[in-house]
This record gives C-alpha cells, structure tokens and sequence, in this order.
C-alpha cells in the first residue's frame, strides 16, 4: 500500500513538472530546435532509403542502418507515402516537449518527394 501511495505522489509530481516546463518561455524554443532537428534528420533518412531502393519507405520501420539517436527523431515524427513510394510527406508531432511549429521554405523541399497533399492534417 506504502509503495502505491509513493508512486502516486511522484506520477503527479513528474506530470506537475511536465506541465510546467510545456509552459515555460524557453520550452517553445527547444521544440522548435529539436523539432527541426527530427524533420531534417527524417527527411535524410527517408531520401537515402529512395537513393538506395529506387523508392521512398512505406513505413519509417523499413529504414535501414538508422542509428541509436536517429530512432529519437523517428518516433518524433508523422510519416506517410503514397502507395506508389514515389510521394511521401513528414510531419513534426513533438520537438523537446511539445509540438513545436515549424514552417520550412519551399527551398528546403527542393528536390526531395514530400508532397503537402499527402499529409493528414
């Protein structure tokens, strides 16, 4: 019984701390620095994968020699391809904490197989 009301009392202290930190000025900013991280590193990915096998993934799980912190970045991310594998788009669900809001220029795109109209919004 002892064990349950302590682990209580910290589940409410960490969701009292995440709830806080979501809050605070600088927490937008660090999820806007990891969340253009995450999309960057994604994009790197999923374009190496078409690179090598003529075809963009169905899913992120067919990502080949994904390193250990690449997999942070992976599960940050929303990620949908046409059934042709010719198409895909990425979306950013969390940077450091939460969502963050990023609005990448057209530039950046240049070149690569996202497609806006393939992303569920």
């Amino acid at each position: 019984m002892a064990i349950a009301i302590i682990a209580a009392i910290v589940l409410i202290g960490v969701a009292g701390l995440w709830f806080t930190l979501r809050r605070m000025p600088f927490a937008r900013e660090f999820d806007e620095k990891f969340g253009d991280q995450h999309l960057k590193t994604t994009v790197a990915l999923v374009e190496l994968h078409k690179l090598r096998y003529g075809r963009y993934p169905q899913s992120l799980s067919e990502l080949q020699f994904v390193g250990d912190w690449d997999g942070i970045a992976l599960n940050s991310v929303s990620y949908h391809a046409n059934d042709a594998g010719t198409r895909y788009c990425v979306e950013v669900e969390r940077g450091w904490i939460g969502k963050p809001r990023l609005e990448m220029p057209a530039e950046f795109w240049r070149g690569t197989g996202y497609d806006a109209s393939l992303c569920r919004q």
